[in-house]
């Protein structure tokens, strides 16, 4: 007898489990709009947002809602804040502002870190200097990120960085099957070679002290590719004043090609 509750146990678990394994789970109900103490939010820390038309902004909001209604965010020894789930799924719509229909299928649930944490996932002890990761093996299908860094990148109006933009790209450049700073699912075949050929110059570049990009963008083309999206996204026309070319192929990438505001 025993033995049957525990197998049913084990059942029941599994069938609640599976719906986050093989896909994602969606809303039972659509989501709710958004509400106006949000959009001034976004109005007042997101540039991104400001830009838009106000048909545009509509959809922004929409897309925001929609992926939050998909997308668990979980607190790990932290309180998830209202201000979290703004940050964290408008650095989500972003990078696929572009593309209507993407969503995150490789994404189930974001946990959110009080601050930076290490590679084994811990708040205390020594190097502890990881501030946001995609998750594989066991914790495939999940985001980590540091809260405080998360809060930073939108209250610093005049940095280059954003981490939670940096790692939804790296989940964008895990769509063809592995995170290589080549995202084939955006980028026309025709130009992955002069991608690439653009790469190694820009990482030249800043060996040699004569770049602007962030050093970290040298670990390898995964990385350069999150870091210049980040540039292109948080500061864009400082971007395209001092790298034209990979301002143009980032908004090609991402099919923008404008940041100026319309009427």
């Amino acid at each position: 007898m025993d033995a049957l509750i525990i197998t049913l146990v084990c059942l029941a678990a599994l069938a609640l489990t599976l719906p986050w394994v093989f896909g994602r789970k969606k809303p039972a109900t659509a989501p709710r709009p958004m509400p106006d103490s949000w959009k001034a939010i976004l109005e007042r820390d997101i540039p991104f947002y400001q830009a838009l038309t106000p048909a545009r902004k509509a959809e922004f909001e929409s897309r925001m809602m929609h992926f939050l209604a998909t997308t668990r965010i979980t607190g790990v020894q932290t309180s998830v804040e209202e201000i979290d789930h703004i940050y964290i799924a408008a650095s989500a719509i972003i990078p696929i502002f572009g593309f209507p229909q993407w969503e995150y299928h490789n994404l189930h649930e974001v946990l959110l870190y009080p601050d930076a944490f290490n590679h084994d996932y811990q708040l205390a002890g020594a190097n502890r200097s990881v501030l946001g990761m995609v998750g594989n093996g066991p914790l495939n299908n999940l985001m980590l990120l540091s809260q405080h860094e998360l809060r930073q990148a939108f209250i610093n109006k005049t940095g280059k960085s954003n981490t939670a933009i940096h790692e939804f790209v790296h989940l964008i450049d895990q769509t063809d099957g592995s995170i290589d700073g080549i995202p084939e699912y955006f980028l026309d075949k025709q130009y992955v070679l002069p991608w690439l050929k653009l790469v190694k110059e820009s990482i030249e570049n800043i060996e040699q002290n004569r770049s602007d990009i962030n050093p970290y963008a040298m670990t390898n083309e995964a990385e350069f590719f999150a870091v210049a999206a980040e540039y292109f996204f948080e500061r864009p026309e400082l971007l395209k004043s001092k790298h034209p070319g990979l301002y143009e192929v980032m908004g090609r990438i991402f099919r923008y090609d404008g940041f100026e505001k319309q009427s």
